[in-house]
């Protein structure tokens, strides 16, 4: 539910969609990391001005938080 929510959100932003890939990884029983696989030239729009985007991204992730009780950790990294 949450890599297609952040799959969807992404290809909204860039200018490369088909270059995005989601990947989550579960690092304990209540901490998943989602890693955001984009193209080198939408890594600033996929973060924002201030890290502004990603926030907002974070934030929603959050609220998944009281449902699931898993805390999330993005980390966005150019596609090789």
């Amino acid at each position: 539910m949450i890599s297609n929510f952040v799959k969807e959100y992404a290809h909204l932003i860039v200018a490369n969609p088909n270059d995005i890939s989601v990947d989550i990884e579960a690092l304990d029983d209540s901490i998943s990391q989602i890693t955001i696989t984009a193209n080198q030239e939408d890594l600033g729009k996929l973060i924002g001005k201030s890290g502004n985007m990603i926030n907002a991204i974070k934030t929603v992730i959050n609220g998944c938080k009281a449902k699931d009780g898993i805390s999330y950790k993005i980390q966005v990294i150019a596609k090789d």
